[in-house]
This record gives C-alpha cells, structure tokens and sequence, in this order.
C-alpha cells in the first residue's frame, strides 16, 4: 500500500505540472511570472492579464486535479475500494504538489487554491457549497482573496472530518485518520503559501480585491 500511495502522489504531481496560467502568459507573449505578484495562480493571471485569462487558469488548474483523481479512481477502485476515496486525495496532494512546486519552473509554481477547489468536486461535490459560501462571505466582507482562500481550506478539512465520522465518504474506519491528516496537508499547506498574505492582512497591507496594483503588492 506504501507503494501505491507513492504512485497516486507521482501521478498527481505529473498533472499539476500543467501551469495553466504560465501557458497563457506564453500566448500572450509575457512571462506571468515577471509580472504582477510573480505568481503563476488564478489571482495573478486575472489582475495581469484579465478576466478571461483568470477564468481559464482557475478551469485548467482545478481540471488538473481532477483529471489525476479520475485517473487514481480509474486505476485503484477494483483493488482498493475500501480506500480508493482515500488514495485519490493523495493524487490530489500531488497536483497540488506539481502545481506549486513545478520543477521546470525552478520549483516557483502557484499556491495550490484553484487546483484545491478541483479536488475537492471531485472527492466529494457536496462539500463544494460551504467552501465556495466561505469564500465569498470573506471576499465580501474584506475584499480579501487571500482570506476567502485560506477559508476554502479550512472549510475542507472540517467537512472531510465532519463527513467522515458519519460514514459519508465512502471511507473505511481504519482509514479515516490517515484520510484526516491528508485533508489537513492542503490546509497546512496552502497556508504556508500564503503566510506573507496573513502577514499583511494583519499589518493591513494586504491588496483587496479590486485595487490597483499601485495600492499595495499582492504576493
């Protein structure tokens, strides 16, 4: 089983090595990396490169997620249907992986959010509407992606234990805590990623949504 873990994380880190937003920025003959935050997410590419281009990263990196989840299903649900649930969030945490720390890119990748958000319709659809209410509930009242970010997150890994201790995630109990601590990785980590954001949402520095880029630098 060590094994196939292993595997499900390499399949998912090869899809999230799909930098949506990079390739865009490449259409459109820029590097998005040099521009804006320097990040290669969503957010970047929208405030960099508009709206349509900010729609199609924030589709490319959630398809890839779930692209790597259909395939792990694809893959382990006759051998493992006891925990195939489990084993595609470790391709999720590969995708997230890939996407974040893509190594042809010198490890310099996005921040996981959009990609996240596919793993989660495709784990489990019905926890999309309070990860998407807490993001929008923070957007509007702070005008803080960052914030509404983090709280997709958090919002995710409550509902994977609330879902899990009443049997709603098709998960065996013998794998449930292994299960925990997967979903936490993508809250622990997205949060690492964005530190200087809560470091600047606290010192009030932080750009809302909306704002030029002149008022404050978004990382």
């Amino acid at each position: 089983m060590i094994l196939v873990r292993i595997i499900c994380i390499i399949i998912g880190y090869a899809f999230g090595l799909f930098q949506t937003g990079y390739i865009i920025g490449k259409k459109n003959n820029i590097d998005i990396r040099e521009h804006g935050s320097g990040n290669v997410g969503m957010t970047n590419a929208l405030r960099t490169l508009g709206l349509r281009a900010g729609a199609l990263t924030l589709a490319g990196d959630a398809a890839k997620a779930i692209a790597s989840i259909i395939v792990v299903w694809c893959i382990f649900h006759s051998d493992y249907p006891q925990c195939v649930n489990m084993l595609e969030l470790y391709a999720g945490i590969g995708a997230v992986l890939g996407h974040n720390f893509p190594f042809y890119l010198k490890f310099k990748g996005g921040k996981g959010i959009a990609c996240t958000l596919g793993v989660i319709i495709a784990f489990s659809p019905k926890m999309v509407p309070v990860c998407m209410v807490l993001f929008f509930l923070a957007l509007i009242i702070t005008k803080y992606v960052s914030l509404g970010s983090i709280l997709i997150l958090i919002g995710f890994f409550a509902q994977v234990i609330i879902f899990g201790s009443v049997n709603l995630i098709g998960i065996e109990k013998e794998f449930l805590l292994e299960t925990y601590i997967v979903a936490a990785l993508f809250m622990i980590l997205g949060i690492i990623r964005h530190k200087e954001n809560i470091k600047r949402i606290f010192n009030k520095t932080e750009r809302k949504f909306g704002e030029s880029e002149n008022s404050h630098k978004e990382g």
